[in-house]
């Protein structure tokens, strides 16, 4: 992969950064793996 300069890389950050605040995420409560773990389990018993 080529380098990139200076001005291309502000460029992608600020497209990032302007994304983001476009979309906001809201913020859990709680850690990743305890959060997969309940989807998991919620998936499990939808299945069934």
């Amino acid at each position: 992969m080529a380098k990139l300069s200076k001005e291309q890389r502000k460029a992608m950050a600020q497209k990032a950064m302007d994304e983001r605040a476009k979309h906001p995420q809201a913020e859990k409560k709680q850690s990743g793996f305890k959060f997969i773990e309940e989807e998991s389990a919620k998936l499990e018993s939808e299945k069934n």
